[in-house]
């Protein structure tokens, strides 16, 4: 008994040292490192977190997301991830319909809908009727780099109100990230003003803004979702077009299966290769230290390719 005894007075000691430094020494180094810790920036889609880190600079904690090579309109995030998002200064989400988790920051202080402020094309204008879509709009904005023009400044703004201290590095680094995505614009007019075929074949039409600013036609297996089944129409046209418009590929993404572009392309003699919607990257990308900027021109470079350019 007297041993017992002895063993509870241990334990009620321990136990009160314990609380005494949880409650007493941590809160002081807890406001420390609250002090010293770098503004979390959580973004949804790899374009904006492209821009946010750009601007940003080493100032602010940028994450996307989405995990490496998951697939952007099929993601639900886990709790943990949900729990690393609440906990961010800013949560920045593409809108347009493209994650439907994502409304539960619409009423959110530290939330930003950025589809809010770009110029948007019409959904009904940018797929088949045998499509569906969530959204009234193409939420796929990010590749008109008017667009992530917008959003760049968008983010300076928001950079500036959170750390004013840096509001210099943020408007430099806007400039500079913007002036860049004008070379883009520069590039992609001068290799795609001259064509020999006006039309490119996707599996899902993640690019007609860039059809739209470039002046080319796209055709879609599964409209705006990837999840979407092409029927036997759909995928009789798409043949049909591929023959008689000499295209000479057919492209698909890295996140989705290959099996239907792949009998397709069997089926009209053509090639496949992959195109980047840029929502998301795989992580030998991340790994190999891509961007915006280089993605944006591995996709120009087989664009072009496949349209015949001069």
């Amino acid at each position: 008994m007297k041993t017992l005894k002895t063993l509870s007075i241990l334990l009620v000691l321990l136990l009160g040292a314990f609380v005494s430094y949880r409650f007493i020494i941590s809160p002081k180094q807890e406001a420390t490192q609250t002090k010293d810790a770098k503004p979390l920036i959580a973004l949804s889609t790899y374009a904006l977190y492209d821009a946010a880190k750009n601007v940003a600079g080493e100032s602010m904690d940028c994450f996307c997301i989405l995990p490496y090579g998951v697939d952007v309109h099929s993601f639900e995030p886990t709790p943990m991830i949900m729990a690393k998002v609440h906990d961010a200064k800013l949560v920045v989400y593409s809108g347009a319909g493209l994650q439907p988790w994502a409304h539960t920051f619409e009423d959110q202080k530290n939330g930003l809908d950025m589809s809010r402020y770009m110029k948007l094309l019409d959904a009904s204008a940018t797929e088949e009727d045998e499509h569906h879509h969530d959204s009234d709009f193409d939420p796929h904005y990010w590749l008109d780099v008017d667009n992530m023009s917008i959003a760049t400044n968008i983010l300076k703004e928001k950079f500036i109100k959170i750390s004013p201290q840096n509001r210099d590095m943020y408007e430099e680094n806007a400039e500079n990230y913007i002036a860049k995505l004008h070379e883009l614009d520069r590039l992609y007019k001068e290799k795609l003003s001259v064509c020999k075929v006006d039309t490119i074949v996707v599996e899902h039409n993640a690019f007609s803004y860039l059809a739209a600013k470039y002046n080319f036609n796209v055709e879609s297996i599964s409209g705006l979702s990837p999840d979407a089944e092409p029927s036997a129409k759909v995928m009789g046209s798409i043949i049909s077009n591929v023959k008689t418009k000499n295209i000479n590929t057919i492209f698909f993404e890295s996140f989705a299966s290959d099996k239907v572009i792949k009998a397709i392309a069997a089926d009209a003699h053509v090639k496949v290769n992959v195109l980047n919607p840029l929502a998301n990257i795989t992580k030998a990308e991340s790994e190999n230290k891509s961007s915006y900027y280089s993605l944006m021109l591995e996709n120009l470079g087989k664009i072009a390719a496949s349209r015949e350019c001069q």
